[in-house]
């Protein structure tokens, strides 16, 4: 972490800077448990009197879950910016050094004060909730697809254009001090031919609840919709959302949600889905509660 700051010496003119590692892993190799220690020690940090925000640096293949989960259990206003790079630091232009320095930027600017975990690459300012990985090799991958960037960064200087409409930070109700461990919630995908049986293996080895990434609207075919009622009816959270990359997955369309007691994951996308799944059935498997949620996160 030194070492990236020391590339930018830039920064130094913007903030007082400190570093400290808590993993150094692939990001396609973070786990519950590293989410639950690095949503403990941001806290701490933000507590601090000396702390005016945080940039995390993560690899961008799990970049957005992370944003999103420390933006339903961050308790404080202060700035929290997620960075990474789509180029490795040997490319011929690698975008790492400007996104750093663009995420520093903005977390020491009182602009993002009370907007939630952010997340800053390729000149944007997106929001958590709804910011997802679009390509897997270009440079602006990090898009809003439905509802767009919270802003743009610009020769150091942040502009936001709209504010996130849904709960977070601190006023979320979720709370993970001295949870040790998250419930289990795994996600199936839908296609041509496809049943239930991987849910119902997910379920025999201890999910809680099933995120279905469902076609189109979240539709089912009839093999898969039999197999998660009769999941539910055991008392697995059947939440359906989408395999598409944007919209809206609403209720009781070719599903009748109401009759099934099952949830829609509204804009969410499944592997968000999945992260406010779980962190709702630390307290409730109500799936009347459950949908609220969905709604208000």
């Amino acid at each position: 972490m030194d070492n990236l700051i020391q590339e930018i010496p830039e920064v130094h003119e913007i903030a007082h800077i400190s570093g400290e590692q808590l993993a150094q892993i692939d990001s396609c190799d973070m786990t519950c448990e590293i989410w639950l220690q690095l949503a403990a020690r941001v806290n701490e940090l933000l507590m601090s009197n000396k702390v005016d925000g945080i940039v995390i640096t993560h690899g961008t293949d799990t970049l957005e879950e992370t944003a999103y989960f420390l933006n339903l259990v961050t308790k404080s206003q202060k700035p929290v910016v997620l960075v990474g790079a789509m180029r490795p630091v040997t490319a011929m232009s690698a975008d790492g050094p400007m996104n750093l320095y663009n995420a520093v930027t903005l977390a020491a600017n009182d602009k993002a004060i009370g907007k939630g975990v952010l997340v800053a690459l390729n000149d944007t300012v997106n929001c958590s909730r709804e910011v997802t990985k679009t390509n897997t090799m270009l440079q602006d991958s990090f898009q809003a697809p439905d509802l767009g960037y919270l802003g743009y960064i610009q020769g150091g200087i942040p502009y936001f254009y709209r504010l996130p409409a849904r709960r977070h930070t601190i006023c979320s109700e979720f709370i993970t001090k001295g949870v040790t461990e998250l419930p289990k919630v795994e996600i199936i995908y839908g296609y041509v031919d496809s049943s239930s049986i991987m849910a119902e293996v997910a379920v025999k080895t201890g999910a809680r609840g099933i995120v279905y990434a469902g076609l189109g609207n979240g539709n089912m075919s009839q093999s898969i919709k039999e197999g998660l009622i009769n999941l539910e009816k055991q008392g697995i959270v059947i939440v359906r959302s989408s395999r598409v990359s944007s919209g809206i997955v609403t209720r009781n369309g070719a599903v009748n949600d109401d009759k099934h007691h099952f949830v829609v994951s509204d804009t969410l996308s499944p592997q968000k889905s999945r992260i406010l799944l779980m962190l709702a059935l630390l307290t409730t498997n109500d799936p009347v509660e459950i949908q609220r949620i969905f709604w208000e996160y």
